[in-house]
């Protein structure tokens, strides 16, 4: 059996379902039942760690592991239960607006008195919160744009062009010193982290896997498409001014010129992005289907969503002084 070799090492399981998923990639074994998945917490570290590791087969895979389990017909039965999971509870907890005018329309407002997580950081940030964020955030960006890459054949004329054009400046615009994940991996060098892909699974919370794994269950599934669409209108809408707070917190903190120029970088892209995401892929997409403009509303809802979760356990931790990491990073 051929097994990858430069994937990232699997995580150290969370329960049940997670550890049953890791024995089954590296050895074999019974997967758990459909019951199980339907038993337990849908935004939970168990679930969820389950979910990102059957999504991960998809991106790099994990070292020791066969790249045919990416389309093993069992381990694609359980990862339909914990996306049925998952998905079910998105539906049924988030508040969604009536129309994509409304949603972006609120995206576009910024608060006058903002208590985010990137307002926290800019404002009362030090050196740690930073470096847990980068770790954490690894987890996306370090694969930036590849979830919303799967969207691509899966659109036509306007939408497809706008979004190849963007998709375009995720990966350097043809220079590969200048893709974005790799300008993020020199960010989480300025800041003494590891900047190896899937690094930091270990310690990353649940609801930041939460927010990956939203990435991947959109991106894989063209029935999701308009919600992938979603998505990526939230990113890119908030992106711009969130970068320029990240910005000035990596300037005060003395984090480093990679890690200013990063945010500094999406500062002035994104903000380009936004007008182009706003009216030619969402605009080009409702044009041609707009029975999908529910699903555009539910992606950009759903992804505030799962925002909202991640920023309210970061910000929880860090206020009560303790880190918001499952294991420690390196000092």
């Amino acid at each position: 059996m051929e097994y990858d070799h430069e994937g990232p090492p699997l995580p150290s399981a969370r329960g049940p379902l997670s550890a049953a998923v890791r024995e089954y990639l590296l050895s074999g074994g019974v997967l758990p039942p459909a019951e199980a998945v339907a038993a337990a917490p849908a935004y939970g570290d168990d679930l969820q760690l389950a979910l990102y590791q059957c999504y991960e087969l998809h991106y790099r895979g994990f070292a020791g592991v066969s790249p045919d389990r990416e389309w093993d017909p069992d381990l694609l039965r359980l990862r339909a239960a914990l996306e049925h999971r998952f998905l079910t509870a998105l539906r049924a907890d988030t508040d969604v607006h009536d129309s994509v005018a409304d949603a972006v329309g609120d995206l576009l407002v910024e608060p006058v008195d903002g208590k985010g997580v990137t307002h926290f950081l800019r404002d009362e940030g030090e050196l740690w919160h930073l470096r847990e964020y980068a770790a954490q955030r690894s987890l996306y960006h370090l694969k930036e744009a590849d979830p919303h890459a799967w969207v691509l054949p899966r659109l036509s004329g306007r939408a497809k062009a706008a979004m190849a054009a963007v998709e375009f400046d995720e990966y350097g615009g043809g220079r590969p010193d200048r893709v974005h994940a790799r300008l993020f991996a020199d960010l989480m060098a300025d800041l003494g982290l590891d900047t190896m892909y899937g690094r930091h699974l270990d310690a990353a919370s649940a609801e930041c896997l939460a927010t990956v794994n939203l990435m991947s269950l959109f991106g894989l599934h063209r029935a999701l498409r308009g919600a992938l669409v979603g998505h990526f209108a939230a990113v890119e809408i908030t992106s711009s001014p969130g970068s320029r707070r990240l910005a000035e917190a990596m300037r005060r903190t003395g984090a480093g010129p990679a890690a200013e120029h990063f945010y500094d970088e999406h500062v002035e892209a994104d903000a380009v992005h936004e007008q182009v995401v706003r009216h030619e892929v969402i605009g080009g997409l409702l044009e041609q289907e707009p029975h999908l403009e529910p699903d555009v509303v539910f992606g950009i809802d759903a992804t505030g969503h799962v925002e909202d979760r991640f920023a309210a356990r970061l910000l929880g931790d860090w206020r009560a002084g303790r880190s918001s990491l499952r294991t420690p990073l390196p000092s």
